[in-house]
C-alpha cells in the first residue's frame, strides 16, 4: 500500500478569508483582462502566462471559499487539492489541469506558444474565473 504524501496547504483564518476574497475579483479581472488583451495583440506567451495566473488565482479563491485553505505546493498540487474538495473544486481542477502545462512553455521555454494553445488557455481561464465568481457569490450568501 502506497502512503499518500500530504498536499502542502495553509489555512486561511476567517479574518484573512474576507480580505483574500475581497481582493480575488481584482486578481481575477486583472490577469484575465491581461490575457485577453495579449491574445488580441498577438502576444501569445503573455496571453498564456496571464491565463495561467488567472486560473491559479481562481483556483485559490474557490479553495478558500469551500475549505478555508489554499494550496502552497507545486502548481500541480493545487489541481489535486481542488479535485479533493469536490463540487466546484472538482470542475476547477479539471480546467486548471488544462492550463498548467502551458506555464513552463509561456514563461520559461524557448519554444513559442501556438495561437491555438494561447486561445485555449484564455478560454480555460475565462471558465475558471466565472466558476470562482459563482463560488464566491454562493459562499457569501451562506
Amino acid at each position: 500500500m502506497t502512503t499518500r504524501r500530504p498536499r502542502p496547504q495553509r489555512s486561511v483564518a476567517a479574518t484573512q478569508a474576507g480580505a483574500y476574497l475581497a481582493k480575488a475579483p481584482e486578481f481575477l479581472t486583472e490577469f484575465l483582462t491581461a490575457a485577453q488583451l495579449m491574445l488580441d495583440a498577438g502576444y501569445l506567451s503573455a496571453a498564456a502566462g496571464n491565463a495561467v495566473h488567472a486560473g491559479t488565482s481562481a483556483g485559490d479563491s474557490i479553495s478558500c471559499v469551500l475549505t478555508g485553505t489554499v494550496s502552497t505546493g507545486e502548481h500541480s498540487d493545487a489541481a489535486t487539492h481542488l479535485g479533493a474538495i469536490g463540487g466546484n473544486g472538482r470542475q476547477a481542477a479539471r480546467t486548471l489541469r488544462q492550463l498548467l502545462p502551458l506555464k513552463t512553455r509561456a514563461e520559461y521555454d524557448p519554444l513559442p506558444v501556438s495561437p491555438a494553445d494561447a486561445s485555449k488557455a484564455v478560454v480555460a481561464a475565462e471558465r475558471l474565473v466565472a466558476l470562482a465568481e459563482r463560488t464566491i457569490a454562493e459562499g457569501s450568501s451562506r
